[in-house]
């Protein structure tokens, strides 16, 4: 019975190891842009601050097939999207994913987005050697013609 206990505290403790990694991860005003007809990608803005330095290295989500991350750059004038495998956090910074520059992008989505509704998203964050934590989030869908 007495082990019982031991591995019951030591359960505990490691599920709440877990969220104090959880809740040192911020993510703020996520959104959308509703999907015109037929539309089958959307992008995404949100803003992430880590109190650690972590990397953000995937995101879910169960309105659309995937969520890739993408940097977007000027090379002789024009400007180049591209899928990369991780985004840096670093500590105490608030790393802002947008248009223009690095951002999310659901592709193979599942149904229309429709301003007023919300995308649940699921961030996946390698913070230190903690190995990956999981947040959950929601981003607003704001009309298809709503700018920032």
């Amino acid at each position: 019975m007495a082990n019982l206990y031991r591995f019951g505290g030591l359960l505990a403790a490691l599920l709440m190891s877990a969220s104090v990694y959880a809740g040192d991860i911020q993510v703020e005003n996520a959104w959308t842009r509703a999907t015109a007809p037929g539309q089958d990608a959307a992008g995404m803005d949100l803003t992430i601050t880590s109190k650690q330095a972590a990397t953000l290295v995937g995101v879910s989500s169960p309105a659309a097939k995937t969520v890739e991350l993408h940097s977007m750059t000027s090379e002789s004038g024009m400007m180049k999207m591209r899928e990369v495998e991780a985004i840096e956090l670093p500590a105490g910074k608030r790393v802002n994913l947008r248009e223009g520059g690095y951002h999310l992008m659901l592709t193979g989505l599942k149904a229309p987005l429709k301003g007023g509704e919300s995308v649940p998203l699921t961030l996946s964050i390698k913070v230190g050697k903690q190995g990956v934590v999981k947040v959950e989030t929601k981003a607003e869908v704001k009309p298809l013609t709503a700018s920032q």
